[in-house]
């Protein structure tokens, strides 16, 4: 079965069709749930909140056009929602859970240095993104995670182009002073 048939199948009632989805998406789904909202269960929460949305909506899909950029568009909104309300009601101090970024960066190292680097570098990196609010993390999960450019991050926000450079701009600024004063000590 591939993406389109799975899609008429969601649209005919296939349950099997959703069970595609499920099977090509999830994996990413979670990742891009956690970027955002920084929470474990919440990101697992988010996902299967958003595939239930898919199998409510799937009716409101145009199937002349890519399933992947609708439903993680889907996955973003869920979860700078989840994130927001989660902020209203759990206190700043909370244990958080680590995404283990280790993994990824570590298969691209070779040395026992590189390795350590990496994950010294992933730990403040993910430390850093959590300071951003939901909304900024959307946008750098969007440019640097999705790989979308800002054309297609306008559209998926419903943003006019030049909002989206704006908040890119801003997340970017609020990394680059969150990082900088450790890159200015000895």
């Amino acid at each position: 079965m591939d993406e389109h048939q799975a899609i008429y199948r969601l649209k005919q009632g296939d349950i099997r069709g959703l069970e595609w989805v499920v099977n090509q998406y999830h994996e990413k789904a979670i990742r891009v749930a956690y970027l955002i909202a920084g929470d474990t269960q919440l990101a697992e929460d988010i996902v299967q909140d958003a595939f239930l949305h898919v199998f409510r909506s799937i009716q409101q899909f145009d199937a002349s056009r890519p399933f992947a950029p609708w439903f993680f568009r889907i996955v973003a909104n869920q979860a700078v929602q989840a994130s927001q309300k989660q902020a209203r009601q759990l206190s700043m101090d909370d244990d958080e859970e680590d995404f283990d970024l280790v993994k990824l960066l570590s298969s691209r190292g070779s040395s026992v240095e590189e390795l350590a680097e990496a994950s010294e570098l992933s730990a403040r990196l993910w430390e850093v993104i959590q300071k951003l609010s939901p909304r900024q993390r959307e946008v750098i999960v969007l440019r640097y995670y999705l790989e979308m450019n800002e054309k297609e991050m306008a559209g998926k926000l419903n943003s006019a182009p030049g909002t989206v450079k704006w908040l890119l701009n801003a997340a970017r600024k609020k990394l680059s002073a969150l990082l900088k004063p450790e890159r200015m000590q000895p």
